[in-house]
């Protein structure tokens, strides 16, 4: 349990995103940004939690196996990695204003599609129950992150926030070549 907790924190990258969604909620207050980043949070747990328990019959109904899930999972998971680590992507126009809800907070910076693919995957290989609560702890873990961001950015720094979230796209990039592996050893084995 605990690795698919640590995949799932890894995946869900707080420090990334702590970057990214303290340079969109600028403008609020630190409680406002806190209570905005809580908020967003358990949509995205809502969505996640979603996903662990309808996904499985969701690929069933378009006749999907586990090891194409797992290759295809490892390489989404891969790209991300590498979006992390050579980041050059734009979240939001600048025009775009307002407290944000749901997007682009929730979804896709918190719940996005690498996040939902991976739970659809472990929901297809472990106990459902195993993978909600490993969601929850991941998601909570990245909560707690999340709210204390405006002090951890302050001490971090862009810089030093930066080099957290490209560590993390580098482990990242490992799990997703283990998980194209794992795919083609599985279907290798059919």
């Amino acid at each position: 349990m605990l690795q698919t907790i640590l995949l799932l924190f890894i995946v869900l990258d707080p420090f990334g995103n702590l970057v990214m969604i303290n340079s969109l909620l600028r403008d609020y207050a630190p409680s406002q940004r806190r209570w905005i980043m809580v908020r967003e949070s358990l949509v995205a747990l809502l969505i996640l939690q979603l996903a662990v328990f309808a996904g499985g019959p969701v690929l069933q109904a378009l006749g999907l196996k586990t090891y194409s899930l797992g290759i295809a999972g490892g390489i989404v998971l891969f790209m991300i990695a590498m979006g992390m680590i050579f980041p050059g992507k734009k979240l939001m126009d600048e025009e775009d204003s307002g407290d944000p809800v749901i997007v682009p907070i929730a979804i896709p910076l918190i719940a996005g599609p690498s996040t939902i693919s991976l739970i659809l995957l472990l929901a297809q290989k472990h106990d459902r129950s195993h993978v909600s609560v490993s969601v929850l702890v991941a998601c909570a873990l990245s909560t707690f992150i999340l709210a204390l961001s405006p002090r951890i950015y302050t001490l971090l720094g862009v810089r030093g926030a930066r080099a957290v979230e490209r560590l993390m796209g580098m482990l990242l990039v490992m799990m997703a070549v283990q998980m194209v592996l794992d795919g083609i050893q599985a279907y290798l084995k059919q």
